[in-house]
């Protein structure tokens, strides 16, 4: 059973190489968009400094600085294996123990509008990469939200907090799903968090994370809540890697 998967008594066969000469950054910022990754190398001084390998090809990791701090920046993928695979990856690659990964989420409240930031605070795991990383619950508590959420205070930038579930497959979001999770407190549905909250207390490392409310689920029938090419209020939305990068120098503090 996956619920058995955990095993903190025998070694993993394979484990991060940490490279001594990896360069030192404050924090390092995942995005999940090529449009933002796009958006990032033409506005922002940046410069090459790592990069590590999947079947899928090369995935370069950037350095970028600002007000004082260098960050890292990268494209992850989608989906909770892959995305701790390239946080793991990164263990060898660069040092840092700080980790700002944002993108966008399904909503399940019509309550909350298109484009706005959510905070998860605790993650459902319905997806098989966190039992690797810790044992069987429920839930995994997404240790930092009261840090991004006291950010986005400071900073008068709109959110709501709450939980979030962690599918691994979305085309599987069947209604009695959804009705069960809206009913158990979770405002938004994505394929990361919860692998990467348990990962990164795995690892001891820290996590500050946000969605952008994107499609509706809480609808007679299914809402995009976009139109064709639109990116503002998506997980497109450049203004919320400007976020990121805030949050980023933020906890870099």
């Amino acid at each position: 059973m996956i619920t058995e998967a955990f095993d903190n008594q025998s070694p993993a066969i394979i484990n991060p190489q940490i490279k001594v000469n990896a360069p030192q950054v404050d924090a390092c910022i995942l995005t999940f968009s090529h449009m933002i990754e796009k958006f990032v190398l033409e506005n922002y001084d940046c410069r090459q400094i790592a990069s590590f390998w999947f079947a899928t090809g090369n995935t370069p990791i950037y350095e970028l600085k600002h007000k004082g701090k260098k960050f890292a920046f990268y494209k992850t993928y989608v989906g909770a294996p892959a995305c701790v695979g390239t946080v793991e990856d990164t263990l060898s690659e660069i040092k840092t123990d700080k980790y700002v990964v944002f993108g966008a989420a399904g909503c399940l409240n019509k309550e909350i509008a298109r484009g706005k930031v959510m905070i998860p605070t605790q993650a459902y795991r319905d997806e098989g990469t966190s039992y690797h990383y810790a044992p069987a619950s429920d839930y995994v508590t997404v240790g930092n939200a009261d840090i991004v959420a006291a950010f986005m205070e400071e900073n008068g930038i709109p959110y709501v907090k709450g939980k979030t579930w962690t599918t691994d497959s979305f085309y599987r979001e069947t209604v009695n799903n959804f009705e069960k999770h809206k009913a158990d407190g979770c405002i938004s549905v994505e394929m990361e968090c919860a692998a990467l909250q348990a990962m990164c207390d795995f690892r001891g490392l820290k996590l500050y994370t946000f969605f952008t409310s994107g499609d509706l689920l809480d609808a007679p029938k299914w809402d995009a809540r976009r139109k064709e090419g639109q990116t503002k209020g998506t997980q497109h939305d450049a203004g919320h890697f400007d976020i990121a990068l805030e949050l980023a120098r933020y906890v870099a503090e």
